[in-house]
């Protein structure tokens, strides 16, 4: 069965441990590490690692060796208590032992927990799944946390004293951030305020929030978006030395520039407050609509190139890239 974006969030908060499985998949990494790092903890609890309950293996394990699966399916822990097989990578080369698993699965057998990419809808994998009257398939998009989902896993946590300030501040960071950033985040901004019964402030978000890689990162987006290209070269040595990759100055560029083009689309829909928020209206209205989209567009066409290069140098590649919106940012 399918699971809608709206299902996947309050499913991965509070599975069914009476289901087979779910398949999780998406074009982002991190953030199909991070639904499965929600939803193995609340199936097995916090203990199942040291317990032994969780059995792990790779695409490539089950195709070399495709019984490896079921018997992690069907094996007895030594701990009581419910248990989790999951696989990570897979694809359609290692279909034969997860549609095998999936077909013999029955109650009482671990939970299987599948990651894989970008699979096509003709991809047999996620057939399987959609089609499994007992299991889900969860596609998970590049679209950060909303404000509510947000507001949700705070309350969760222990903190609900957040003024709409605070969560339009964290809405913003998470369109900055990774998914795993974000998500420790989140957490250190929890044990920050443990025992504290203040409303969450500007101050208490920034004491938790990254700044060392972000802010290099911000320096050299607010660079390219005003035309400063002149100024980029030094900026970007920094981030290397950072070790910041190619691809991930791509994502967090095309972010950037998704903000700008919704906020010249429709200036209302910027969350981002201050000085910040201030400077981000400024750039996408000096851009303008057309033009954010032919930004877009070349950092789309950069980002299948990155994926894609095997010799060409990566960061040559999206340096080039960088200048030439940044010459556009000037016309």
């Amino acid at each position: 069965m399918k699971l809608s974006p709206r299902d996947t969030a309050s499913y991965f908060r509070k599975p069914d441990p009476r289901k087979a499985g779910v398949l999780i998949f998406g074009t982002d990494a991190l953030r199909v590490a991070d639904k499965r790092q929600q939803i193995i903890p609340a199936l097995v609890g916090p203990n199942a690692e040291e317990e032994m309950r969780i059995s792990r293996m790779s695409g490539a394990d089950i195709r070399k060796d495709p019984a490896m699966l079921l018997d992690a399916l069907k094996a007895i822990s030594f701990f009581p208590g419910p248990r989790v097989a999951f696989v990570e990578e897979a694809n359609d080369l290692s279909e034969r032992a997860i549609l095998a698993a999936l077909q013999d699965w029955s109650e009482g057998d671990a939970q299987l927990i599948v990651t894989a990419g970008n699979l096509k809808p003709t991809s047999k994998i996620r057939k399987a799944f959609e089609a499994h009257p007992n299991a889900y398939s969860a596609a998970i998009y590049d679209n950060p946390p909303t404000r509510e989902e947000i507001e949700r896993d705070l309350a969760d946590a222990g903190l609900r004293n957040i003024d709409r300030d605070s969560l339009e501040h964290l809405t913003g960071l998470a369109n900055e951030l990774e998914p795993g950033d974000f998500r420790q985040t989140l957490t250190k901004l929890v044990i920050y305020k443990l025992n504290d019964d203040t409303p969450l402030s500007h101050d208490d978000i920034a004491a938790c929030a990254p700044t060392s890689t972000e802010a290099a990162l911000d320096d050299a987006l607010n660079i390219v978006a005003e035309g400063r290209s002149e100024q980029l070269g030094p900026v970007l040595r920094k981030l290397q030395s950072q070790g910041v990759q190619p691809v991930g100055l791509c994502i967090g560029a095309t972010r950037h520039f998704r903000t700008l083009h919704a906020t010249a689309v429709n200036p209302s829909s910027l969350y981002i407050k201050g000085p910040k928020g201030d400077q981000l209206r400024r750039q996408a209205s000096k851009w303008g609509r057309n033009k954010l989209e032919d930004a877009l567009q070349l950092l789309i066409n950069t980002d299948l190139q990155l994926r894609s290069a095997d010799q060409a140098p990566q960061m040559a590649l999206m340096e080039r890239a960088l200048i030439r919106l940044a010459m556009m940012g000037r016309r």
